[in-house]
């Protein structure tokens, strides 16, 4: 559906991967590969990489940093998070750079949504839990307001599911100049999915969903965003905002919206919140 608001000239599907498809099925084929089922990303990443092709990594990039730095190592083309190519988050940018609301002193962001039922989400062979889905989400905005800055300190805790994963997670982060952080997700309730920037002068708020936003509120004021109409039904809440994402990868070698080093810094943020919460990983002892 995304491929299908893009210039024909400029995108085209060949093929696609689930996890039960070997990766030589599509290599020959591809110069950008679009793939899911994120307990895969470092094996087929690392194949694909080696082969030579151009690969575009959504979130998260890897299990934990090590299996990352492996890819890091080996990329050519760019890594993402679709959140940071929305204009929503194109605007929020370019307020922080003219100062907009002063110094920014308190980041606060939320991402909850039901999932339990889902094995994917609590599975931990699956790579299940709320902070790789959705927690990186919230984490990666702090990231962006804070302009890839390395945390201070990092203060988690949560609780987990009887399978080993992480149910809900809140996360306080300092940063330099007295400047912090608090991040909350959960697969086990529905949360406001919104982003507050507070600052000396004023603040930003990014409406929910903030992981793919249309509407942000300045200093009291409501602006709009809106994305393309989407010529079939969407199986996720404005998933045509993916074009944005395949615009950035398509023009440029490296992307200054999430580059390599803040992808490293954001996975080793979350090895370190896991680590505090209780949530190991089998590839976490590989």
């Amino acid at each position: 559906v995304t491929m299908k608001t893009l210039p024909p000239e400029d995108h085209r599907v060949i093929s696609a991967q689930t996890s039960s498809l070997r990766p030589q099925v599509f290599l020959p084929l591809h110069q950008e590969v679009w793939r899911g089922s994120w307990q895969q990303h470092w094996r087929v990443g690392l194949l694909l990489l080696e082969a030579g092709k151009n690969v575009l990594c959504e979130k998260p990039f890897a299990m934990n940093a090590r299996q990352l730095k492996d890819l890091v190592e080996e990329a050519e083309k760019s890594r993402a998070i679709w959140s940071r190519c929305f204009p929503v988050h194109a605007e929020v940018r370019r307020l922080l750079q003219e100062e907009a609301v002063g110094e920014v002193k308190l980041v606060t962001d939320c991402f909850g949504s039901r999932q339990l039922h889902i094995p994917r989400w609590v599975e931990k062979e699956l790579g299940g839990g709320a902070l790789l889905d959705i927690g990186v989400y919230c984490l990666q905005f702090v990231l962006m307001v804070f302009n890839g800055e390395r945390p201070e300190s990092i203060q988690a805790t949560g609780v987990l599911l009887d399978s080993g994963v992480d149910e809900s997670v809140i996360v306080v982060m300092k940063f330099s100049r007295k400047r912090m952080a608090v991040c909350a997700f959960s697969i086990a309730a529905q949360l406001p999915n919104d982003a507050i920037i507070s600052g000396t002068e004023g603040s930003v708020q990014v409406l929910g969903p903030m992981h793919c936003p249309t509407e942000c509120v300045v200093n009291d004021r409501e602006t709009e965003h809106p994305l393309p109409e989407p010529c079939l039904p969407l199986n996720f809440t404005n998933s045509t905002g993916l074009l944005y994402e395949a615009e950035e990868v398509r023009r440029l070698k490296e992307s200054p919206r999430m580059p390599l080093a803040e992808s490293v810094l954001l996975t080793e943020i979350m090895d370190e919140i896991r680590e505090q919460v209780g949530v190991i990983f089998n590839q976490d002892r590989q």
